[in-house]
């Protein structure tokens, strides 16, 4: 059985080539510099975990090791962290070959070698050369941007998408790339690795289409059922400037924003059919690739994220949410009662309706007109029952979502929205009462959903106290009658 050490492997990339090599039938090693990040990953029992990094020492997690693959990268780690790129690619070069090492597989980053090229861009080849200065086969893979969900390219995408309509960009955005879908990155991998005779060299891969930036942003909006957005094309938007831009309006933070603006200004094409005729073509196109993302956002099934990388400019802002589809406004309440759990859920239950919301009802009552106006349902469903709530079941404006008596319950809006939206309680004994935590999210779309939430946000302090405040009132009525 081939062995494969996988470098980063709590990392983006790393973190789905692992379960993929084991499906294929490799023996897999892992190389994380925090072996605790991968005890969440489903695949951990699967797979041989060594603790270090490139820094050393690394005989043992390349003893009997087959084919070693370098998916380490450490953009914008430092004031020098284009020399410990090069550094960490030496010394990973050396002790493969000292332990038998065949074959590494690198993935690198697309370009041509000339003197516009970033110094992302431009790091991220030169490793490639230290690697194959050495005598093991090394197989380079130059990939442009890769989409997937959590990529940080595909967020950055997302976000600036999402939240603009209308843009003022810089040039940038006209030159031409050929995105890859993650999945075909992870396919040529396989490849490589799998390879049975001796194999070197660059290998150029991206998906079937060629398009700029504009084009992307526009495909991204037909997915996601955005109206086109629209862009004013500006000469004076540095790169420096664009990516404080970015790092403000999406969960990509400057610091690593800022290489990959700078490489978007190079031109990332495929030049040759070698990738093609070794490896065989993609499979995705990139409208395929973006519905896949999307998708994948939208049912939080992230299996990986940019932000799970070591790197400090890896990490998402703290104002920014979790990797579960998109930005999450919250308004979140917790109350103590010392009526029970089956008291409270029963309270619960019985809200909207003749019930009402205990707290604000002028303002239900205007955002029920209101809705009914731009033709949603309002407040004029009612209930189908007065007292009991079941999945599927709708409460005014409301659709029950789930239910789980006596500790959760909640109810998904069917209001017209510029968003998504859900209100949750989760009921939590406490000695003899209970603990309720009220939670009312929005997932805005676009520039309007945040508009909209911002709006209303200063009467929420009159809705939802009062509203879990009535429920408490409701609950312990009933267990003193």
């Amino acid at each position: 059985m081939t062995r494969v050490l996988v470098t980063g492997a709590s990392g983006y990339v790393g973190g789905r080539l692992a379960p993929r090599l084991v499906d294929e039938g490799f023996a897999v090693r892992c190389l994380v510099r925090t072996p605790a990040k991968l005890d969440r990953a489903p695949w951990r029992h699967q797979v041989e975990v060594v603790r270090g990094s490139l820094e050393g020492p690394l005989d043992e997690a390349l003893s009997d090791v087959d084919v070693a693959v370098y998916l380490v990268h450490g953009i914008g780690a430092g004031p020098d962290w284009i020399a410990k790129e090069r550094r960490d690619a030496e010394s990973f070069r050396d002790a493969a070959t000292r332990a038998g090492v065949r074959r590494i597989v690198y993935l690198g980053g697309m370009g041509a070698d000339d003197g516009a090229l970033s110094d992302h861009l431009r790091s991220r080849h030169d490793v490639g050369r230290v690697l194959a200065q050495g005598p093991l086969e090394v197989i380079e893979l130059r990939a442009a941007v890769i989409i997937g969900s959590g990529s940080a390219s595909f967020e950055m995408l997302r976000y600036l998408v999402e939240v603009l309509p209308v843009m003022v960009t810089p040039k940038w955005v006209t030159t031409r790339s050929q995105p890859i879908a993650i999945s075909d990155v992870l396919r040529f991998l396989v490849a490589a690795i799998a390879a049975p005779e001796p194999l070197s060299g660059v290998f150029d891969i991206g998906g079937p289409d060629v398009v700029s930036y504009a084009q992307m942003m526009d495909l991204y909006a037909e997915e996601a059922g955005l109206s086109r957005r629209r862009r004013l094309v500006v000469p004076v938007l540095t790169p420096t400037l664009s990516s404080l831009w970015v790092g403000l309006v999406t969960p990509v933070p400057s610091s690593l924003a800022r290489p990959l603006v700078d490489s978007l200004v190079n031109e990332v094409v495929v030049r040759d059919t070698r990738a093609s005729d070794t490896f065989g073509p993609p499979r995705t196109s990139l409208r395929e690739a973006i519905r896949l993302a999307l998708g994948r956002t939208h049912r939080g099934e992230i299996p990986t994220t940019f932000t799970d990388a070591d790197l400090a400019p890896f990490r998402a802002y703290v104002t920014d949410p979790h990797w579960a589809g998109g930005t999450e406004l919250l308004d979140l309440r917790h109350v103590t009662t010392s009526a029970s759990p089956e008291a409270v859920y029963r309270a619960l239950s019985a809200l909207g309706g003749d019930t009402g919301w205990y707290a604000g009802d002028w303002l239900w009552r205007l955002r029920g007109f209101a809705d009914q106006v731009v033709g949603g349902p309002g407040l004029r469903r009612g209930r189908r029952d007065p007292k009991e709530m079941l999945e599927g079941d709708f409460v005014d404006f409301w659709r029950v979502d789930h239910v789980d008596p006596p500790h959760a319950l909640r109810l998904v809006a069917e209001m017209r929205l510029p968003g998504e939206a859900w209100l949750e309680w989760v009921i939590e004994p406490v000695g003899e009462g209970s603990r309720i935590t009220q939670r009312a999210t929005f997932k805005p779309r676009g520039l309007v959903g945040r508009a909209y939430w911002y709006s209303i946000a200063p009467f929420h302090r009159f809705v939802f106290p009062g509203m879990v405040a009535g429920v408490v009132r409701d609950a312990e009525n009933r267990v003193t009658r």
